[in-house]
């Protein structure tokens, strides 16, 4: 009992530091290698304090479903192709893997001041064969997935799809279909936005941790699609 309290009192104390945001608005106004490279041990500081939030929060993961990997994004910017080129991004990234291959989607947290952090879940890249294959089961039956999207408690914690879709029907399916709007779709994702006020909040980790929790209907229907083939045989 004693280390199970311990063990809460550690988890509640994990947060994102308020130096997090204050260096990420400075490098905003700042966005250079001289004034970067000055500030160097800052970020370094502050870079271990977000990866142990990350890692804390794969940890939480761990406790309802299986991650194996957690992966903090570089704060570089790739600019080899880009009309940007200011070197450094304004934000940190973080994904969380799903063991493969029989528990598909991801998470993603999103750091970044001005109210702009969220988090995203779901299907962000789904390949030719998977995408094909979720067409075929939205066209083939779409109660399943309706059911779910309709669930007051999922509602209320992720809304309804966001990402790109067609403007018509894809190849070979029905634009008249009476599931046309989930079938045009290319990706599969959910988003939810935090203020600064509460992403610096004690809770913050545990609250994004229940909300990913409540994605798991989602989750359970798309690994079921993705592992069987049409005929629900499956292919694992």
């Amino acid at each position: 009992m004693v280390f199970l309290f311990l063990y809460k009192l550690i988890s509640m104390s994990v947060s994102i530091p308020t130096t997090t945001l204050t260096f990420l608005k400075n490098l905003a106004k700042n966005n250079d290698r001289d004034w970067f490279e000055n500030h160097k041990p800052e970020f370094k500081k502050i870079e271990k304090d977000v990866k142990g939030a990350y890692n804390h929060l794969g940890e939480l993961l761990n406790e309802h479903d299986k991650i194996d990997k957690v992966k903090v994004f570089r704060i570089y910017r790739d600019v080899r192709f880009s009309k940007d080129k200011t070197p450094y991004k304004t934000h940190f990234g973080g994904s969380f893997h799903r063991v493969k291959p029989e528990l598909r989607g991801g998470y993603y947290l999103h750091i970044a001041p001005n109210d702009q952090s969220f988090i995203a879940t779901g299907f962000w890249e789904p390949s030719k064969d998977d995408l094909y294959r979720i067409r075929k089961e939205f066209e083939m039956n779409d109660k399943e997935i309706r059911r779910i999207l309709a669930d007051k408690n999922f509602k209320s914690t992720w809304g309804n799809f966001v990402g790109d879709e067609l403007k018509t029907a894809p190849k070979g399916f029905d634009k008249e279909h009476p599931a046309i709007d989930l079938i045009r779709k290319k990706q599969f994702i959910f988003t939810k936005s935090y203020t600064d006020k509460e992403i610096l909040a004690d809770d913050f980790l545990n609250n994004v941790n229940n909300a990913f929790k409540d994605v798991r209907p989602y989750f359970n229907y798309m690994s079921d699609v993705l592992t069987t083939d049409l005929n629900g045989v499956s292919l694992i």
